[in-house]
């Protein structure tokens, strides 16, 4: 058996992995660095930014525990250089595992040419004689037995005047910045959005974010999204909601609104670099703001522009690759998508574990994985989390649930760490009135959201007894370790 596997990001690199382990062949191609966007542009460099928001607010507050006349001084190049350092680290360790005897890495871009070939396109570099250099195109087919598209996605833009000037960053550049914007705007509530104001605020920005929805992180428990934003209020970050963006300009910055040029002082001065005015309409009135830097943080789009997919038959819409949500295979039996190509869950697990599943029917191997069970994050200061069903789902579907809560505040660790700021909520199945079915029994788990100190990592425990159908009675006898963090869950299933 042979798999070809277009995209070496997470679902890929790791699909390619598993399938060497497991005896088969892999051709895995890549246009760009391996590790796709998580590992180069995404999770990883953001989070070694985090790393850095979270340490420069620890000593913000050092005087709370004790540590007084601290003085220091914030190198943002030397920021930027350690996140490059990071990734540089991690990208090597992929690079040394795919050296397994049974991948070959492939450099170039991908296209089908037919369901059954795809062309690999590499640019090489030449000296001509006569002149100076020339750039050939060089091209190599490749046939197998089952295809796997993991090309990733790349940054989505709203579609208005302004979107494409020079200055204004999606969330690759803004990694790439040599200075910390003394204003910040983004525009996108999101998890990327967010992820950047909070880190950008810890940094010294100032930091204004604009929503289009009523509240922020539109697909996660709106009680979540209501209290996380109160909380980065708290911290300066100025979230505006309902807001549609409209338009974006330049201005210069001695003609901006508030500016501290004297109009005397004016004339002569050096070229000044342009700063942005954001435009957008709320509750039917427009406002303005203005920034030095502009984030376009508006979410993703599966990256399929170049695949030629048409040529293969393979179905796709503006969302991405239309693939199967229990096999990953697409219309073409022998071709999946895996990861946020088929625009199902943009997040790198899901990436890895859609490629578990999708070489586990190629080789027609049983597994228990629920893909519907899909944990999330959100890298603020605090950070948020969710897992399974939010309250809304489960009215807008008719299922009875009951809301278990606890804070953080009452939580014995967090309140020695000085990070009492957060909340819990379990969603639990609740007894259906008479008349009235439900398809789980009650007491079943079925979602948990919370914010506060590592939530990340808290509601993996919450994944794990979803996954495994847990009912809260089951979860009452589980017994934690004290004083720690873990204990906000047991304290809202105790109520």
């Amino acid at each position: 058996m042979k798999i070809v596997i277009i995209g070496a990001g997470p679902g890929g690199y790791e699909t390619a992995l598993l399938a060497a382990k497991r005896g088969v062949e892999v051709v895995l191609i890549e246009a760009g660095h391996v590790g796709g966007t998580c590992l180069n542009e995404g999770c990883i460099p953001t989070k070694s930014f985090c790393k850095n928001a979270e340490v420069i607010d620890s000593l913000r507050e050092a005087e709370t525990f004790g540590i007084t006349g601290l003085s220091y001084d914030f190198d943002f190049k030397a920021v930027t250089a350690r996140k490059n350092a990071v990734v540089e680290q991690l990208r090597g360790g992929v690079e040394g595992l795919l050296g397994h005897k049974l991948i070959t890495l492939v450099r170039g871009k991908a296209s089908f040419k037919d369901a059954h070939t795809v062309v690999v396109t590499r640019t090489s570099t030449t000296v001509i004689p006569s002149e100076a250099e020339g750039r050939v195109e060089e091209s190599t087919e490749y046939t197998a037995d089952y295809i796997i598209i993991a090309t990733g996605s790349v940054s989505a833009s709203l579609p208005i005047p302004g979107a494409d000037l020079p200055g204004i960053l999606t969330s690759k550049e803004i990694l790439d910045l040599e200075d910390v914007p003394k204003r910040l705007c983004v525009i996108g509530g999101g998890v990327i959005g967010l992820e950047f104001a909070s880190v950008f605020r810890s940094f010294g920005s100032e930091v204004t974010v604009l929503e289009y929805f009523k509240d922020i992180l539109p697909r996660f428990d709106s009680d979540l999204s209501k209290r996380l934003k109160q909380s980065l209020g708290k911290r300066g970050i100025e979230i505006c909601t309902q807001a549609q963006v409209t338009g974006i300009t330049t201005v210069i910055p001695s003609e901006a609104e508030g500016s501290s040029v004297i109009p005397s002082e004016a004339e002569g001065r050096v070229e000044e670099s342009p700063c942005y005015r954001v435009t957008y309409i709320r509750k039917g009135k427009e406002e303005t703001v203005e920034a030095d830097k502009v984030l376009m943080a508006v979410g993703r789009k599966a990256n399929v522009g170049s695949l030629n997919l048409a040529d293969a038959g393979i179905e796709f819409t503006p969302r991405g690759i239309v693939a199967n949500d229990r096999t990953m295979q697409t219309n073409v039996p022998h071709i999946y998508a895996i990861g946020d190509v088929n625009g199902k869950m943009m997040l790198a697990h899901a990436a890895t574990f859609q490629g578990i599943v999708a070489l586990d029917h190629i080789m027609g191997i049983e597994n228990e994985i629920d893909l519907s069970v899909m944990p999330a994050a959100v890298f603020t200061s605090p950070e948020a989390a969710s897992v399974g069903m939010t309250e809304d789902e489960c009215k807008e579907a008719g299922i009875p649930v009951k809301c278990l809560k606890s804070f953080f505040r009452a939580n014995g660790k967090a309140v020695t760490m000085g990070e009492t700021d957060g909340f819990c909520k379990l969603i639990v199945a609740a007894e259906p009135k008479e008349g009235c079915v439900s398809p789980f029994a009650p007491g079943r788990i079925l979602g948990c959201h919370l914010y506060g100190p590592h939530a990340s990592d808290i509601v993996q425990e919450a994944c794990a007894l979803i996954s495994r159908n847990a009912t809260l009675k089951q979860f009452e006898s589980i017994i934690h370790t004290h004083p720690t963090l873990t204990e906000v869950l047991q304290s809202a299933v105790h109520g």
